[in-house]
Order: C-alpha cells, then sequence, then structure tokens
C-alpha cells in the first residue's frame, strides 16, 4: 500500500499474468459514493483476485474532497487539468499523479456521480476512440459493467482522465450516476458491483451465476461536445431552479422542464424542453445562475443503439 499526499493508492497483486486495471474515485471531491465504492473494493478485490493486478484510489482530488467541492483548494477542477504538473498546485499534483497511474494501466475505470449539482442517469461511457481495437474493448467493460445506458463521445476534449487514457490507447470508461448532497448507499453497491462485472468479465476474478442486463439504451454520439454535460440547457435566468421532471422520466418537446424564481424581483422563467427524449440528467442544486445547466436530454425515443452523426 502506498500513501501520498493523504491520497492512498492500494495496489493488489495476485501473483499470476494478467492485465492490470485501475480504478480511481474522488476526481471530484463531492461525489462520496464513488469513494465508498472503491473502499469497498479493496476487501473484495483482495480476496477475489486472481489474475493479474488492481490499483484502487479512493480519493483521487484530497483537496476537494476535504472541501467538499468538485474543485481543490486551488480552485482547481483537476478532470479540465491532466496531466496536470508533478510541481505543481494540490490539483494538478493529484493530475498528474493520476495521469502516471493511467498511462501504466492495461485498463480504467473512473467513477463519478454528479455531486452537488446534478442527478444523473445512471450510465457507462467512453471516448469513441480513434483506434478500432482500442473502441471495442471499452464498449465491452461498458457492457459489462451493467448499467441502463451505454454513452460513447465525440473523443476530442482534452485535460480529462480520459482523455489521457486516450492518447496512451488505454481503454478506459467513466461511470456516472446520481448525484446530490445526500449519500445513497445503494449506488455505492452498485457501483461496486459494476467494477467486479468488469474484472470478472477480464477473467481477473471468477464470480458466480450471471447477472440479467440492465442495458436499455445505447448512444455513441459524434457531436463535438456532446459529451459536455455543464454546457447542456443553459438556464435563461438566476435564481430558484423547482424541476419539473425527474432523471430517466421520458419527455415530449413542449413540455414544462421547471421554473426558475427570483424571490427578489418575484419573476418566473419557465424552462420548457426543446426536444424529445430522456431526462438524462438534472439540475439538483437549487440556486441557478443565468447560462449554468439545469440538465440534459437524451434524445432516444426507444431502446436499442442509436448512433448520432456518425460518419
Amino acid at each position: 500500500m502506498e500513501n501520498k499526499d493523504h491520497k492512498q493508492i492500494i495496489f493488489i497483486d495476485s501473483g499470476l499474468p494478467g492485465p492490470g486495471v485501475l480504478i480511481s474515485a474522488g476526481v471530484h471531491g463531492d461525489e462520496y459514493e464513488p469513494m465508498l465504492a472503491v473502499m469497498e473494493l479493496v476487501t473484495e478485490v483482495s480476496s477475489l483476485l486472481r489474475a493479474g493486478s488492481v490499483t484502487l484510489i479512493p480519493v483521487v482530488n484530497a483537496t476537494a474532497y476535504e472541501t467538499n467541492s468538485r474543485y481543490g483548494e486551488d480552485g482547481l477542477d483537476l478532470a479540465r487539468i491532466c496531466p496536470g504538473r508533478t510541481d505543481g498546485s494540490s490539483s494538478e499534483t493529484a493530475a498528474a499523479m493520476i495521469s502516471s497511474h493511467i498511462q501504466q494501466a492495461d485498463y480504467y475505470i473512473d467513477l463519478h456521480t454528479g455531486g452537488k449539482l446534478f442527478n444523473i442517469y445512471p450510465l457507462a461511457g467512453y471516448m469513441l476512440h480513434p483506434v478500432a481495437t482500442v473502441l471495442e474493448e471499452q464498449r465491452n467493460m461498458a457492457r459489462a459493467f451493467n448499467l441502463p445506458l451505454i454513452w460513447g463521445t465525440e473523443g476530442s476534449p482534452d485535460g480529462r482522465t480520459l482523455s489521457i487514457a486516450r492518447d496512451a490507447n488505454v481503454p478506459a470508461i467513466y461511470i456516472e450516476y446520481g448525484g446530490g448532497n445526500s449519500v445513497k448507499e445503494e449506488i455505492a453497491a452498485l457501483l461496486k458491483e459494476g467494477c467486479l462485472n468488469v474484472l470478472n468479465s477480464l477473467s481477473m476474478i471468477k464470480l458466480e451465476g450471471e447477472n440479467s442486463s440492465c442495458l436499455k439504451y445505447w448512444v455513441e454520439d459524434y457531436t463535438p461536445g456532446g459529451g459536455y454535460l455543464q454546457g447542456k440547457f443553459p438556464s435563461p435566468a438566476s435564481g430558484i431552479f423547482i424541476a419539473a421532471t425527474v432523471v430517466g422520466a421520458n419527455v415530449n418537446k413542449g413540455q414544462l422542464w421547471g421554473n426558475v424564481v427570483n424571490p427578489v424581483t418575484h419573476q418566473r422563467t419557465e424552462i420548457i424542453v426543446a426536444e424529445a427524449g430522456i431526462a438524462l440528467f438534472v439540475r439538483d442544486a437549487a440556486y441557478v445562475k443565468e447560462g449554468e445547466a439545469l440538465g440534459g436530454i437524451l434524445p432516444v425515443s426507444a431502446s436499442g443503439k442509436l448512433i448520432i452523426n456518425g460518419k
């Protein structure tokens, strides 16, 4: 076990040949269920691992965790500054640390929630990698994790943990599930189970029985910026957001998404759905500034696979 700058890095080696898998949580400090899941994985993986090795990092950005924030004490979002700097600020050094581990891995899983801002439909996501073999391995990992949505998005964004994996040709997925200010232990349990499913699919552990598939939707979106949640459904006004829909609900064009209410001016702004689909994520934080995201819609009408703006 390696302990560095309050960030535990747990290395579990089976002693037998096999892949090296990296699983991380706490890139953002207000996403708690992933941290709990990775903590629980230490015991589970130690008892189950029969091939290869697993590296577990429960809290990547310690100062973000300590300040209950998406951002580190330096005001930086680690998920925008990779590969970071070894001689930089706290978030930059944490970014350098996780980037180094990603580059050394054979497979990578990065666990997230919507933090304090968003509640997100359970999904396994990946960048649409230009190397066909890497892309196919990512699809297999996402399928094995076994959540209702698989979401592949255009692969050009930089600064992310997954962009480090992209450049190193390391198959990588990220997980989004839930969010808000309270801890939901059932989400932590499902995140742990999903990681074990991926290890099982790589023949690193052996799980008894077979899980029925939870997959409902599979979307691959080649639209530039299509995976950027913070850029979706910008609020036309500042105020208190009152949602009128829930995550996963089917929504129709023209339907009410919610209201933004300004208690100072008594102004109420209706937020109307612009396209049909399912509610991919809904803002959970009550106060919103003009231009901040109120949620996002995935334009699906039926189960199955959908390609958007593909070649």
